[in-house]
């Protein structure tokens, strides 16, 4: 056999594996954000076998180099920063086998003006580079949020508009200020006309309890961190709010339960062209949780005090607490994280210091989706999943 036959012979049989490969998939899953909370989850959910419209090929997408968390996941990496149009479209406009976009990343930035612009403009990037290169494409899912019913808050709990009042439904009407939520939603229904049959969901999650080394709204992670340093110093576990966070009634949406009403939005003919509330169908109080979060670090005295002097936030109580948690990090054989990389300060402070916020599941039920979570469970196993990756001790 010549050298030639047998390379043709080869290359042919490459092929043909390669096809064996891509038939055995019957949907294939693009995840932008897949570092994130919910991209995680999604991450970890999505190629089971099982897993309604399955088996998934799945492709993440984020901006950093894949982390070793994800390692050990069936997925395509892509490192990407969707926010260059010219990257994304160079790596995106390839994966010409998509069925499914699941886009469940965004960006901080000090304004909200400038929050609809950066937000929107990645979007975009997304949906142009893949909406023209996808024949097979069927549905894509948007992740926006709760601040569609509160507009942006600032780093005091308080609304730049008066938000409506809970239980938030679906069909409340927009508030009148600018909110990178509408931006979104503006950008992906523009987006879709362009391809006859591509139907869409939007997916509004509450405050999200998960898993992510990289999120920087991860409130999880964040009071863990917290816990282990009032551990590490001795100290008591104070929480850091207001009364009226400690005793009231919260909803929590889990990212596991996000990723699979995302995953039967997908599937779900009833669930087309419409948007959802996502939460854990129950309600807890931070009194309740406190205790959790002090069970797990081994703390004794913890709670909620009340003084006639202001309560100190977690921005100024963590402020001078970077060598502390460097010591905490070195003793454990921690994953190597900065202390201001490693905490929401900021963000966790603006959640404590508010009112609580419901959210209605009724439209979600309505239309077929019954999971749910026990909060207080979730809250406790996230926080199990912490410890296992070596993020708190």
């Amino acid at each position: 056999m010549s050298w030639w036959w047998a390379g043709a012979i080869g290359a042919a049989k490459k092929k043909m594996e390669e096809h064996d490969k891509q038939s055995k998939y019957k949907s294939v899953a693009l995840v932008i954000g897949i570092t994130g909370i919910v991209g995680n989850s999604l991450a970890e959910i999505i190629p089971f076998s099982g897993i309604p419209g399955g088996p998934w090929k799945v492709y993440g997408v984020a901006r950093q180099p894949r982390p070793a968390s994800t390692s050990h996941l069936p997925i395509e990496y892509i490192q990407c920063d969707v926010l260059d149009e010219e990257e994304t479209y160079d790596k995106l406009s390839k994966l010409n086998d998509v069925t499914h976009v699941f886009y469940v990343a965004w960006d901080k930035r000090s304004t909200e003006d400038e929050n609809c612009v950066i937000n929107g403009t990645m979007l975009r990037n997304v949906l142009k580079a893949v909406i023209p290169n996808s024949p097979k494409l069927k549905h894509i899912c948007l992740q926006t949020g709760r601040r569609h019913y509160t507009g942006p808050i600032d780093l005091y709990g308080k609304y730049h508009v008066q938000p409506h009042d809970p239980p938030f439904r679906e069909d409340l009407p927009r508030l009148k200020s600018s909110n990178f939520c509408y931006t979104l939603e503006d950008v992906l229904l523009e987006e879709v006309k362009q391809k006859e049959n591509l139907t869409w969901s939007v997916h509004r999650p509450g405050l999200v309890f998960g898993f992510s080394p990289f999120s920087s709204m991860n409130i999880v992670r964040s009071l863990c961190i917290y816990a282990a340093i009032c551990k590490h110093e001795g100290e008591p576990l104070r929480f850091p709010g207001n009364r009226q966070a400690w005793e009231g009634y919260w909803d929590a949406s889990d990212a596991d339960l996000i990723a699979e009403h995302q995953i039967w939005a997908a599937m779900s003919r009833r669930a087309k062209n419409e948007a959802f509330n996502c939460s854990n169908g129950d309600v807890f109080k931070w009194k309740d949780l406190w205790k959790v979060l002090a069970d797990q670090f081994g703390i004794e005295h913890y709670g909620f005090q009340e003084t006639e002097e202001k309560v100190p936030s977690l921005v100024e109580m963590m402020k001078d607490k970077g060598p502390v948690w460097d010591n905490i990090v070195r003793e454990n054989g921690l994953l190597p994280m900065k202390l201001s990389n490693a905490g929401a300060w900021q963000f966790v402070d603006s959640v404590l210091s508010g009112k609580s916020l419901l959210d209605s599941m009724n439209k979600s039920k309505e239309h077929g989706f019954v999971g749910f979570r026990n909060s207080k469970t979730s809250f406790n196993s996230w926080i199990k999943k912490m410890k296992t990756h070596n993020i708190v001790p």
